[in-house]
């Protein structure tokens, strides 16, 4: 009997890592403006007569004797406490879920003290919550500017240039905020997948594995490490990581194609059936099914691989990698016919053909067509 035509080897998109997200997104934690207690200066009185002069005064003004008028620094005094109050104001509807009215007294308190760091901190934060993120990341950034110092400023700007898609200031900025705190375990985790957008596995892998250190029993982390052994060729490791995600969060679509990827890699087909099975049960689509093909044609069989790569191409008709899952499939069947089984052959090659016109630049698949059409 003909020897079976071996499965191309998909270029699959390499393991995903789950970030923590915030509010959408996966990454960070919520961050908290500290909040500074207020200082209740007296105002000093004046009073107002048409048409006194005090010496050194205004002609309309007069002032008792014995009451001075306020110096410079006693009226920048008054605004730094009135900037305080608005801040502390802010901050108290901001934990009360008042989120407009806490930004309109964030706003307020800067337009007294431009330079009242936890007011641009508190505004980029609601603003960050309401998707806002440029106007988050306009805040954010004045306040590292004001205070460079200041972790959460610093975290903060990460984030939300994460957000925005500008990955590579994001790096910068967490990177600003881990010098200020090694151990923070949000900002080690946020760098780690931020080096993995940048498809900079070596980079992240550092941070990837001091967040784990920092907190074992977070899935999550355990999810990005495992992503980022996966970007290395590290599977057996990644193996681990992915199975001790499993025991702590719930097992979820991304978890369980980067698991089975990794198994896959390992050479150990039917774990990788058995989790790309769980995973159709769970959540069906193109991807898991073609996937779920890979395995059983790896493990032979190939009935149940066809009928695997056919529902891949039923659900999405453009995820090439399934085309040509179906095709070899047909291939082997005409092969195995001792090349009789023609109705197999014109399947194959209209499969093949399928998937050149999604993706034309496959040479291996090129090369069939060519070679059986």
């Amino acid at each position: 009997m003909p020897q079976p035509i071996h499965q191309p080897m998909q270029q699959h998109d390499q393991s995903k890592p789950i970030q923590r997200r915030e509010p959408e997104f996966s990454t960070a934690r919520r961050v908290r403006p500290a909040v500074a207690l207020a200082v209740l200066a007296l105002a000093s009185l004046t009073f107002t007569q048409p048409g006194c002069v005090t010496s050194g005064g205004e002609p309309g003004t007069h002032r008792p004797a014995g009451i001075s008028p306020p110096t410079r620094s006693a009226r920048n005094a008054e605004a730094r406490a009135a900037a305080q109050d608005a801040a502390a104001n802010a901050s108290r509807l901001q934990q009360e879920g008042v989120t407009d009215e806490a930004l309109a007294e964030f706003e307020r308190a800067i337009e007294i003290n431009p330079e009242l760091t936890i007011a641009y901190v508190g505004a980029a934060e609601i603003y960050k919550e309401q998707g806002q993120f440029g106007e988050a990341e306009s805040k954010y950034r004045r306040a590292t500017e004001l205070e460079p110092a200041n972790f959460d400023a610093q975290f903060g700007h990460g984030l939300v240039l994460q957000l925005l898609n500008r990955i590579t200031e994001s790096v910068r900025a967490y990177l600003r905020a881990l010098s200020l705190r090694p151990d923070d375990f949000d900002a080690n985790l946020n760098v780690a997948t931020a080096y993995m957008q940048l498809d900079e596995p070596r980079q992240a892998r550092p941070y990837a594995e001091r967040a784990v250190r920092l907190d074992p029993e977070d899935g999550n982390a355990r999810v990005n490490l495992g992503a980022v052994y996966g970007a290395l060729g590290l599977h057996d490791a990644a193996v681990v990581e992915y199975q001790q995600a499993a025991e702590l969060i719930e097992l979820g679509p991304e978890l369980l194609l980067n698991l089975a990827d990794s198994l896959g890699k390992t050479g150990r087909y039917p774990e990788m059936a058995s989790t790309l099975s769980q995973l159709v049960r769970i959540e069906p689509s193109a991807v898991a099914y073609e996937r779920l093909g890979t395995a059983l044609f790896k493990l032979k069989n190939y009935d149940e691989a066809l009928d695997a790569f056919r529902e891949a191409t039923s659900l999405d008709p453009a995820h090439y990698p399934a085309w040509n899952g179906v095709g070899v499939c047909q291939l082997n069947r005409y092969l195995w016919s001792e090349r009789s089984d023609t109705n197999a052959r014109n399947a194959a090659i209209e499969a093949l053909r399928k998937s050149l016109q999604i993706k034309p630049s496959q040479p291996k698949i090129f090369e069939l067509v060519r070679r059986y059409g």
